[in-house]
């Protein structure tokens, strides 16, 4: 029976990675921000502009930023609305949501999502809010705890028609946990879903696509600004960390960055922008980030085949093959983003790892990012 068992297991894990093509990403630096829009906070594609705000203490206004001419075009001011800590942005077809709901120090008992409607937008520079308010469940001591707290949150998504969901930021363990809310304005006391998600750092921001039913996830690791996306596919339900989740760095794209949100424009689009920064020697300005994610089967004309090939067997017990004359650097994760390997070898000896699923990361000499799922047995 356990014999049985196993292979019932095997399976179902085979057949639900196979439906999953390499991936190539894309990840292109666009413009920098102006200035105005250092701490670029949350985001969202809409009618062809990227809206964003900034964080903690700024005005409590939205900018509307052209991508072409990469200057804000329109500012729109939020009334009965402050922006305590406003982290992230979510839409539907008829309304804007904004979270104020950053909580660096876990003390806050004014958590909200500010709602506006799109009509109002639309035709006014000056938008009246409605308020969601909201409290954690199981939060029952607000002691000032800065950087060292697992109430905090940075991520938004609109899930359905009556729903959004929040994603916490948790210092503590680097963890995320998803919240439903209801979208009617009100007060509400809200738990976490069963599923989280071992974030492997700070999550601060999120983007939702209902129609290809696709979450993607993004931050950096803590204190170190190395930045990475979770791609989140196969979501059962509301539960939105339930599905496959696959960890991506971008520290070799981006190297150090402090991004802070994402927002699709298409399937295969997305945009994220970044805060500015001082780290130590380091430092950086706010910018607009391009993200681009293909199967790799569409996107690379004349040589699907041969990318489609490039890493086997899957699954592999033993030995993994990787056909190296496009790839420049290997790299491994287990399935909770724990980085394992980093090399050029064409044979990678997996031997030492437990048996389980793993993503292979290959970058490209192009500078592409392909992305495979593997199984080791």
């Amino acid at each position: 029976m356990i014999v049985i068992r196993h292979i019932v297991r095997f399976l179902i894990i085979f057949f639900s990675l196979s439906s999953l093509d390499a991936q190539v990403f894309s990840v292109t630096e666009q413009f920098a921000l102006p200035n105005e829009l250092s701490e670029s906070s949350g985001t969202i594609f809409y009618n062809n502009k990227l809206i964003t705000h900034n964080d903690s203490g700024n005005n409590n206004v939205l900018y509307e930023l052209d991508l072409e001419t990469e200057l804000v075009t329109r500012v729109i001011t939020i009334i009965g609305a402050t922006n305590v800590d406003w982290e992230d942005m979510a839409q539907d077809d008829s309304s804007i949501y904004i979270g104020d709901f950053g909580n660096n120090s876990g003390d806050r008992t004014d958590l909200k999502v500010y709602k506006i409607s799109k009509s109002d937008y639309q035709s006014s520079n000056v938008v009246t809010a409605e308020i969601i308010s909201f409290t954690y469940a199981n939060q029952i001591d607000f002691t000032s705890n800065p950087q060292n707290t697992t109430w905090d949150a940075e991520a938004l998504v609109s899930w359905d028609a009556s729903s959004l969901v929040l994603l916490s930021k948790n210092w503590v363990s680097g963890t995320t946990s998803a919240y439903v809310l209801p979208k009617t304005p009100g007060t509400y006391v809200i738990s976490p879903l069963e599923t989280e998600l071992n974030a492997n750092g700070l999550i601060t921001g999120a983007t939702y696509d209902d129609n290809t039913n696709q979450l993607l996830l993004v931050g950096y690791s803590n204190p170190t600004l190395q930045p990475f996306v979770w791609f989140c596919e196969s979501i059962e339900d509301v539960d939105i960390l339930s599905g496959t989740n696959t960890f991506i760095s971008l520290s070799e794209s981006l190297s150090f960055e402090q991004i802070e949100s994402i927002a699709y424009k298409t399937n295969t689009v997305y945009y994220i922008t970044s805060e500015s920064f001082a780290f130590g020697n380091l430092s950086d300005n706010a910018k607009v980030i391009e993200l681009i994610i293909e199967d790799s089967v569409l996107s690379l004309q004349g040589g699907s085949e041969q990318y489609q090939n490039m890493v086997y067997p899957n699954p592999v017990q033993h030995t993994l093959e990787i056909k190296d004359d496009h790839v420049n650097t290997v790299e491994i994760f287990d399935e909770k983003g724990t980085f394992l390997y980093r090399g050029r070898g064409s044979r990678i000896d997996m031997s030492p790892y437990a048996h389980g699923v793993y993503t292979v990361k290959l970058i490209l000499n192009n500078g592409s990012l392909l992305i495979k799922k593997i199984i080791h047995n």
